[in-house]
């Protein structure tokens, strides 16, 4: 658990220290850019017929720079500061927004592009794994919930890495085409839709339900059998799975998904995050 705190407390330090320098640096617009600005614009309304604007705003600064002015003055550079400041966070939260939505669009454009059986005979990699079964044990032919646990696992690493991935549920490590209907059986509503059901409740329940929106279901017939194809998009924060009442972080490395140890889960996550919000 301790793991999981100083985890946290790394990513929050990492996300102030961004919102700290866009603060800083809208409140120098505002004080340079803003209150010069207004300055020139009411010395044009009161006919004094300044420089030409950009030259006004720089004797302004200057002023600024060399501490000449009123009281008065200083209180509307504090007033503009604060405008300033708020329009930087304000223009972060935006771009931040747009940009997630944006790169969120363009992979899944790139993902369905792709024809699932060429994706499937290229193999499992750091992008790409197969899961026979969701929770259905073929080995033992019984359900077995731990089975769910490994998807998860699977789910957490592509989320947590920089490109996503996609998880293909119903076909064995070798390509081999399984099905989802014992799957099914297992479900009190035996199709596809209780499927999908079952998936994003336990996405929500163990990862988070704002992670939802990361991962897209669809659902192909091949050979006659069903095959769940999960792609799974970037997610704007760090992702953890509980195993064994303690929070642990995955990611996916070479063809497989594995946890990391504190200090290199600091690492990842500095890198990974660097310019989140």
């Amino acid at each position: 658990m301790k793991r999981f705190f100083l985890l946290i407390l790394h990513i929050w330090q990492q996300q102030l220290k961004v919102y700290v320098i866009t603060v800083l640096v809208g409140g120098l617009i505002g004080i340079l850019v803003l209150a010069p600005s207004y300055d020139y614009i009411n010395a044009r309304e009161h006919a004094a017929d300044p420089l030409s604007s950009i030259g006004y705003v720089l004797s302004q600064i200057k002023n600024i720079l060399m501490g000449k002015g009123t009281e008065d003055d200083a209180g509307l550079l504090i007033f503009y500061a604060e405008i300033g400041a708020m329009i930087g966070l304000f223009s972060l939260i935006l771009y931040n927004f747009i940009h997630q939505r944006l790169r969120h669009i363009d992979y899944l454009k790139a993902e369905l592009s792709k024809d699932l059986p060429f994706i499937i005979r290229q193999g499992e990699g750091p992008h790409l794994e197969f899961k026979s079964s969701l929770r259905w044990d073929i080995v033992e032919s019984r359900i077995n919930r731990s089975l769910e646990v490994v998807v998860l696992k699977t789910l957490a690493g592509f989320l947590n890495s920089h490109v996503g991935g996609t998880l293909l549920i119903g076909v064995a490590d070798n390509g081999e085409i399984i099905g989802l209907e014992k799957d099914y059986q297992t479900l009190k509503k035996p199709n596809q839709d209780g499927f999908e059901q079952t998936l994003m409740t336990a996405i929500s329940t163990n990862l988070g339900a704002d992670l939802c929106a990361f991962v897209h279901v669809l659902f192909h017939v091949i050979d006659g059998k069903d095959v769940c194809r999960l792609i799974v998009s970037p997610s704007p924060r760090a992702v953890f799975l509980e195993q064994g009442n303690t929070p642990k972080f995955f990611v996916r490395t070479g063809g497989g998904t594995r946890d990391l140890n504190i200090q290199e889960a600091l690492g990842f996550v500095a890198r990974r995050w660097k310019n989140a919000k």
